[in-house]
């Protein structure tokens, strides 16, 4: 029976992996760098530790990642600064779900702790989560399963106790190699045939996970 559901952030909750693309693609374009939206996709929710020497083993040892990645970062603050953050859609009526049936509720997003609270609360959803994994409280990232492993102990569950929600081929198998129920929401791009062997489910939109939930 599931007690516990564990979301990712960024392209999952937030309507932010668009910008991370852009931004991702504007930077290292700026340092010189021809990037492509095929190379982002292959980096989304992965870690530094293993997006540093993929972007490396495309573009080069001379690609500096921490550089580029800061700069990413500075022309995604300003946009959100501008624009501010949407959230995808049926996020509030799943929050509020959970909340009213008992549900246990995590995150475990690759970005780091402080701007996860800061965008959270920012769209006010924040203090629906009981528990915060963050990529700077993990030594592995996705696709690692420690961030999953980490989120199913804090939530003192069993991992087939828990559904990890993710758009993301990396979550994907972070949560799957965990022992997670994982559900894909897709974002960016579906899931391949080797990806779908992985999903416990796959659907469109947040709001359906309620129906997951209630065949269980």
């Amino acid at each position: 029976m599931i007690k516990g559901i564990i979301f990712d952030m960024d392209g999952l909750m937030l309507d932010t992996e668009t910008l991370l693309a852009k931004y991702w693609i504007q930077a290292s374009q700026e340092f010189g760098f021809p990037m492509q939206l095929e190379h982002v996709l292959g980096i989304r929710s992965l870690s530094a530790i293993y997006a540093k020497p993929k972007l490396q083993a495309i573009f080069g040892k001379n690609f500096n990642y921490e550089q580029i990645r800061a700069r990413r970062r500075e022309l995604t603050t300003q946009h959100l600064e501008t624009y501010g953050i949407e959230k995808k859609s049926g996020l509030d009526k799943l929050l509020i779900y959970l909340h009213e049936n008992n549900y246990q509720i995590a995150v475990a997003t690759a970005t780091d702790y402080k701007r996860t609270e800061l965008y959270l609360k920012q769209v006010q959803v924040y203090d629906y989560f009981d528990k915060f994994i963050c990529g700077d409280m993990v030594k592995k990232g996705k696709p690692d399963p420690e961030i999953y492993l980490t989120a199913c102990h804090e939530l003192n569950l069993l991992p087939a106790q828990c559904m990890a929600l993710e758009d993301s081929p990396n979550g994907i198998l972070s949560a799957f190699q965990a022992g997670c129920k994982s559900v894909m929401i897709p974002d960016l791009s579906q899931p391949d045939d080797d990806l779908k062997h992985k999903l416990y489910a796959c659907v469109p939109d947040l709001s359906c996970v309620i129906d997951l939930l209630e065949r269980n």
